[in-house]
């Protein structure tokens, strides 16, 4: 059955589960959320949700710099405790991180931090396209909020398909490593360096 991204989206504010997770979930007890939360949960898929509340102030500043030194990323990954922070495990998460930040240029961690006024631009764009093209009046604002996740999945990390396995999303590895390692665990800034190219923060700005 076909499930819809604000239902996908709504699940996983509900579990802190990840996507791929909330739309399995969600297909298996046919979109009842109420169901999907309890599959979850059963599946200890949800933990993450208590966690997630808990402030994340320890953390490291990761640096990484891509073959030849011509592009360059340091990005801040926030967890609770020093000592998770010196893990292996959450050592590789801020590496991964990093690299896709490195590779896809984001330019805001989440949908959250992307300005309001180049949202507003971005649907201005798509319902001209949508009347150029002779989509029906009844249908654009649907057409042009399914543009928007789908911009927001292309220029915000966390929902950005992850580099090294476009099945899951960067939020999807956030998750994962809050369940493996059993604290809160937050991406913070980022600032990418490439020669020739303006420097783009996670606020956005150049």
């Amino acid at each position: 059955m076909s499930i819809s991204a604000q239902v996908v989206k709504e699940l996983r504010e509900k579990t802190g589960a990840g996507m791929m997770d909330c739309k399995k979930a969600l297909v298996d007890s046919k979109g009842d959320i109420d169901k999907a939360v309890e599959f979850l949960r059963k599946a200890g898929i949800a933990k993450a949700e208590n966690k997630g509340k808990r402030v994340a102030k320890e953390g490291i500043v990761y640096s990484y710099i891509h073959h030849g030194g011509r592009l360059g990323v340091l990005v801040e990954v926030n967890c609770e405790t020093d000592f998770v922070a010196k893990t292996d495990d959450f050592k590789e998460l801020a590496h991964n991180v990093a690299m896709q930040v490195a590779a896809t240029n984001p330019i805001a961690v989440s949908s959250a931090d992307v300005p309001a006024e180049l949202i507003e631009k971005e649907k201005e764009i798509f319902i001209a396209q949508a009347k150029e093209s002779g989509k029906p009046e009844n249908i654009i604002d649907k057409i042009v909020a399914g543009r928007v996740q789908k911009y927001y999945q292309e220029v915000c990390l966390v929902d950005q398909p992850y580099i090294k396995d476009p099945e899951k999303h960067v939020g999807d590895l956030i998750t994962e490593a809050v369940n493996t390692l059993g604290e809160n665990i937050s991406i913070g800034r980022y600032i990418r360096y490439a020669i020739g190219e303006s420097i783009i923060s996670s606020n956005g700005q150049a």
